[in-house]
Protein backbone atom coordinates (compact mmCIF):
# COMPACT_ATOMS: atom_id res chain seq x y z
CA UNK A 1 0.00 0.00 0.00
CA UNK A 2 2.91 2.44 0.89
CA UNK A 3 3.37 2.76 -2.96
CA UNK A 4 0.14 2.70 -4.05
CA UNK A 5 -0.14 6.10 -1.78
CA UNK A 6 3.26 7.27 -2.92
CA UNK A 7 2.14 6.63 -6.50
CA UNK A 8 -1.14 8.72 -5.64
CA UNK A 9 0.68 11.53 -3.90
CA UNK A 10 2.64 12.10 -6.72
CA UNK A 11 -0.76 13.05 -8.87
CA UNK A 12 -0.44 9.93 -10.72
CA UNK A 13 -3.73 8.15 -11.09
CA UNK A 14 -5.53 5.43 -9.14
CA UNK A 15 -8.50 3.73 -9.30
CA UNK A 16 -9.88 1.21 -6.99
CA UNK A 17 -12.66 -0.61 -8.05
CA UNK A 18 -15.16 -2.42 -5.43
CA UNK A 19 -12.95 -3.83 -2.95
CA UNK A 20 -10.35 -1.32 -4.13
CA UNK A 21 -12.53 1.02 -3.16
CA UNK A 22 -12.56 0.42 0.36
CA UNK A 23 -8.75 -0.34 0.03
CA UNK A 24 -8.79 3.39 -0.90
CA UNK A 25 -10.89 4.90 2.10
CA UNK A 26 -9.04 2.39 4.54
CA UNK A 27 -5.96 3.99 3.14
CA UNK A 28 -7.13 7.86 3.40
CA UNK A 29 -6.79 8.40 -0.15
CA UNK A 30 -10.45 8.89 -0.34
CA UNK A 31 -13.11 10.00 2.59
CA UNK A 32 -15.44 7.90 3.88
CA UNK A 33 -15.97 4.08 4.61
CA UNK A 34 -17.91 1.26 2.79
CA UNK A 35 -20.08 -0.83 5.02
CA UNK A 36 -22.25 -3.43 4.64
CA UNK A 37 -25.32 -3.36 2.45
CA UNK A 38 -28.74 -1.62 3.63
CA UNK A 39 -30.07 -4.73 3.78
CA UNK A 40 -27.05 -7.29 4.62
CA UNK A 41 -27.03 -8.95 1.94
CA UNK A 42 -24.50 -9.82 -1.19
CA UNK A 43 -25.76 -7.62 -4.09
CA UNK A 44 -24.58 -9.30 -7.65
CA UNK A 45 -26.53 -7.40 -10.39
CA UNK A 46 -26.86 -4.44 -13.32
CA UNK A 47 -27.74 -1.02 -11.55
CA UNK A 48 -28.14 1.94 -13.65
CA UNK A 49 -25.84 4.78 -12.70
CA UNK A 50 -25.62 8.04 -13.01
CA UNK A 51 -22.82 10.35 -14.61
CA UNK A 52 -22.61 13.23 -12.50
CA UNK A 53 -19.73 15.19 -13.99
CA UNK A 54 -17.26 14.94 -17.43
CA UNK A 55 -13.87 15.44 -15.77
CA UNK A 56 -10.43 14.39 -16.85
CA UNK A 57 -9.44 11.80 -16.78
CA UNK A 58 -12.42 9.92 -15.76
CA UNK A 59 -15.65 10.78 -17.24
CA UNK A 60 -14.43 12.91 -20.63
CA UNK A 61 -15.97 9.68 -22.42
CA UNK A 62 -19.33 10.02 -20.97
CA UNK A 63 -21.82 13.13 -21.00
CA UNK A 64 -22.71 14.77 -17.59
CA UNK A 65 -25.94 12.98 -16.61
CA UNK A 66 -25.81 10.10 -18.79
CA UNK A 67 -27.38 6.98 -17.37
CA UNK A 68 -25.16 4.22 -17.95
CA UNK A 69 -25.71 0.04 -16.67
CA UNK A 70 -22.67 -1.41 -14.68
CA UNK A 71 -23.14 -4.18 -12.90
CA UNK A 72 -21.95 -4.38 -9.12
CA UNK A 73 -21.18 -7.51 -6.90
CA UNK A 74 -20.38 -6.26 -3.04
CA UNK A 75 -22.04 -7.34 0.21
CA UNK A 76 -20.39 -3.85 2.11
CA UNK A 77 -20.86 -1.64 -0.81
CA UNK A 78 -22.38 1.32 0.81
CA UNK A 79 -21.17 4.66 0.90
CA UNK A 80 -21.15 6.32 4.14
CA UNK A 81 -19.19 9.62 5.34
CA UNK A 82 -20.04 12.18 8.29
CA UNK A 83 -22.28 15.07 7.27
CA UNK A 84 -19.70 17.24 7.22
CA UNK A 85 -17.64 15.04 4.75
CA UNK A 86 -21.06 14.53 2.67
CA UNK A 87 -21.31 18.50 2.13
CA UNK A 88 -17.58 19.04 1.37
CA UNK A 89 -17.82 15.78 -1.68
CA UNK A 90 -20.62 17.31 -2.57
CA UNK A 91 -19.97 21.27 -2.73
CA UNK A 92 -16.02 20.45 -4.66
CA UNK A 93 -17.84 17.92 -7.16
CA UNK A 94 -15.59 15.29 -6.00
CA UNK A 95 -19.15 12.40 -6.45
CA UNK A 96 -18.36 10.93 -10.16
CA UNK A 97 -21.13 8.55 -9.83
CA UNK A 98 -24.58 7.91 -8.17
CA UNK A 99 -27.32 5.24 -8.51
CA UNK A 100 -29.97 6.38 -9.95
CA UNK A 101 -32.91 4.98 -11.74
CA UNK A 102 -32.85 4.14 -15.93
CA UNK A 103 -33.82 7.93 -16.19
CA UNK A 104 -31.71 9.58 -13.97
CA UNK A 105 -33.69 10.43 -11.16
CA UNK A 106 -31.77 9.70 -7.83
CA UNK A 107 -34.17 8.27 -5.45
CA UNK A 108 -34.21 5.09 -2.05
CA UNK A 109 -35.60 3.23 -4.61
CA UNK A 110 -32.38 3.35 -7.33
CA UNK A 111 -30.08 3.32 -4.44
CA UNK A 112 -29.40 -0.89 -4.65
CA UNK A 113 -26.98 -0.51 -1.48
CA UNK A 114 -28.70 2.37 0.57
CA UNK A 115 -24.92 4.63 -0.13
CA UNK A 116 -25.55 8.32 1.43
CA UNK A 117 -26.69 10.21 -1.47
CA UNK A 118 -26.85 7.37 -3.74
CA UNK A 119 -22.73 7.58 -3.98
CA UNK A 120 -21.72 5.02 -6.41
CA UNK A 121 -18.13 6.73 -7.00
CA UNK A 122 -16.07 9.73 -5.77
CA UNK A 123 -12.67 10.99 -6.70
CA UNK A 124 -10.20 12.89 -4.14
CA UNK A 125 -9.84 16.46 -4.16
CA UNK A 126 -6.94 16.51 -6.58
CA UNK A 127 -8.75 14.24 -8.84
CA UNK A 128 -6.12 12.07 -9.60
CA UNK A 129 -7.86 9.07 -7.61
CA UNK A 130 -11.21 7.16 -8.55
CA UNK A 131 -12.94 4.82 -6.31
CA UNK A 132 -16.54 2.93 -7.06
CA UNK A 133 -18.10 0.17 -6.68
CA UNK A 134 -19.61 -0.62 -9.62
CA UNK A 135 -17.53 -3.04 -12.12
CA UNK A 136 -16.77 -0.75 -15.54
CA UNK A 137 -14.16 -3.70 -16.08
CA UNK A 138 -16.80 -6.20 -16.35
CA UNK A 139 -18.76 -4.00 -18.58
CA UNK A 140 -16.46 -3.44 -22.07
CA UNK A 141 -17.02 -5.69 -24.40
CA UNK A 142 -20.00 -6.67 -26.52
CA UNK A 143 -19.44 -10.32 -25.56
CA UNK A 144 -20.02 -9.51 -21.48
CA UNK A 145 -23.19 -8.17 -23.04
CA UNK A 146 -22.78 -4.64 -21.52
CA UNK A 147 -20.53 -1.90 -23.16
CA UNK A 148 -21.20 1.03 -20.50
CA UNK A 149 -18.00 0.55 -18.53
CA UNK A 150 -15.44 1.01 -21.54
CA UNK A 151 -15.74 4.81 -21.48
CA UNK A 152 -14.35 5.30 -18.27
CA UNK A 153 -10.93 3.50 -19.52
CA UNK A 154 -11.31 5.39 -22.94
CA UNK A 155 -11.10 8.73 -20.98
CA UNK A 156 -8.36 7.17 -19.37
CA UNK A 157 -6.25 6.05 -22.28
CA UNK A 158 -7.46 9.62 -24.20
CA UNK A 159 -4.15 11.07 -22.43
CA UNK A 160 -6.03 14.02 -21.23
CA UNK A 161 -4.44 16.00 -18.51
CA UNK A 162 -5.63 16.18 -15.18
CA UNK A 163 -7.87 19.27 -14.62
CA UNK A 164 -8.46 20.97 -11.84
CA UNK A 165 -12.08 20.11 -9.80
CA UNK A 166 -14.22 23.27 -9.54
CA UNK A 167 -16.63 23.76 -7.10
CA UNK A 168 -20.12 22.97 -7.87
CA UNK A 169 -23.41 22.46 -6.91
CA UNK A 170 -26.48 20.37 -7.84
Amino acid sequence: MASVIAHARQGKWVLGICNGFQVLTEAGLLPGALIRNRDLHFICDRVSVRVERAVAPWTTAYTAGEVITLPVAHGEGRYYADADTLQRLEDSGQVLFRYATPEGEINEASNCNGSLNNIAGIINREGNVLGMMPHPERACDPLLGLTDGRRLFESLLAGRPLTSVPATRG
